[in-house]
């Protein structure tokens, strides 16, 4: 096997599946990156066992400048493989691999020489028919991501919620993400998928991965399901996920119907008040912010403490509060999660009662991404 090609090219297919290699593997041919050269393509693997990237670089296209002098496949060591082709001298590299698997990386007058191993020994990726793919817009999927995966859950405790439940039926996707102290819950229309009916949960480090893959320049991804698995493809890249096992809970009971005290905020505002009352907030041990609402003198304050270096207290500005007063306590990480997922825009918080979970939608759109903070017990 031996082929040519323009570093900055192959740098960029190399980046994309590395974000699947880990050190940490009980399979150790995971931490190798396998290479795949066809006459019309290469192709670039890369794998933990739960996520799997394949990149293709098309020999066709000339902005590539894939030159094939031979076919063939390996698989060489991720880590020292992906140091020396970002450091080597010049725009283009060759890669010739030799007899028992050594490789040769040559650019301008350095060369390297890796061993690589047989990528017959590598596995292989599930096949994923495209019996009924869904199409979402990139910037869309790359949007439901970010604002999802800030409420799984760390813990492995209950591994259920470290995973995005993902519902597609009757022309809706719904996808929701609880770590128990907080809820997000969007929302995408699918015409489209009228006929589609599924449910499942996906990682959300997978689904943290998936994102980061998402370029500008990619327009659109197809989503295929299998029993285990799931597959996105977006352009020249395949991206394939385990699929959590387990049945999630159901948390459309969770979410209040009803509010006693309603507020409306500038987000990119109330973002900026709440980092200044977490600066305190932070150097205490329950880390907790408190905010006052009264709908009487129209008024809106948070204040934030530590009882070592001192306390912050803030006048809020709002667009409008109605029903009773509130005083409320929350972790201000949380709320400044929900806050930068939903950008530039007006928000509305509604809450039932000091101990009750309070609900934050964007005030022109109420129904298609709500997320849902737990208030924390204070004891003064």
């Amino acid at each position: 096997m031996k082929f040519t090609i323009t570093r900055a090219t192959f740098i960029k297919s190399l980046n994309d599946v590395s974000r699947a290699i880990s050190t940490k593997t009980t399979i150790p041919i995971l931490t190798n990156l396998k290479l795949d050269l066809t006459d019309t393509a290469l192709i670039l693997t890369g794998s933990d066992a739960d996520i799997s990237i394949e990149s293709k670089i098309d020999a066709t296209s000339e902005t590539n400048d894939l030159q094939v002098q031979s076919t063939g496949s390996i698989t060489l060591p991720a880590r020292f493989f992906s140091e020396i082709v970002k450091r080597l001298p010049e725009k283009t590299m060759t890669v010739d691999v030799q007899d028992n698997f050594q490789t040769v990386i040559t650019s301008g007058q350095s060369e390297f020489k890796i061993n690589g191993l047989d990528a017959n020994n590598y596995p292989r990726l599930p096949e994923i028919a495209a019996e009924n793919p869904l199409t979402v817009p990139a910037d869309v999927l790359r949007q439901l991501i970010a604002q999802t995966v800030i409420a799984v859950s760390t813990q492995e405790t209950r591994p259920i919620l470290t995973g995005v439940h993902i519902q597609i039926q009757n022309g809706q996707l719904i996808a929701v993400a609880t770590d128990s102290h907080r809820l997000a819950q969007r929302v995408l229309e699918l015409p489209a998928a009228a006929g589609a009916d599924y449910d499942v949960i996906i990682p959300g480090k997978s689904l943290i991965e998936l994102g980061r893959t998402l370029t500008d320049e990619i327009e659109t991804v197809e989503i295929r399901f299998a029993d285990n698995q799931v597959l996105f493809i977006a352009g020249n890249t395949l991206f394939y996920s385990r699929l959590l096992e387990g049945n999630y809970p159901d948390t459309s009971r969770l979410i209040p119907t009803s509010s006693t005290t309603t507020i409306e905020f500038d987000a990119p505002t109330l973002l900026s008040a709440i980092g200044r009352a977490s600066l305190l907030s932070h150097e205490s041990a329950n880390n907790v912010v408190r905010l006052n609402l009264n709908a009487d003198q129209q008024s809106a304050t948070i204040y934030g403490n530590s009882p070592d270096v001192g306390n912050v207290e803030e006048a809020l500005q709002f667009t409008n509060l109605t029903g009773d007063n509130l005083e409320i306590s929350f972790n201000p990480d949380y709320m400044k999660d929900a806050l930068q997922g939903v950008g530039q825009t007006t928000i509305e918080l509604a809450f039932t009662a000091p101990l009750r979970p309070f609900t934050l939608v964007p005030s022109e759109d109420k129904t298609h991404f709500i997320q849902l903070i737990t208030p924390v017990r204070t004891f003064s």
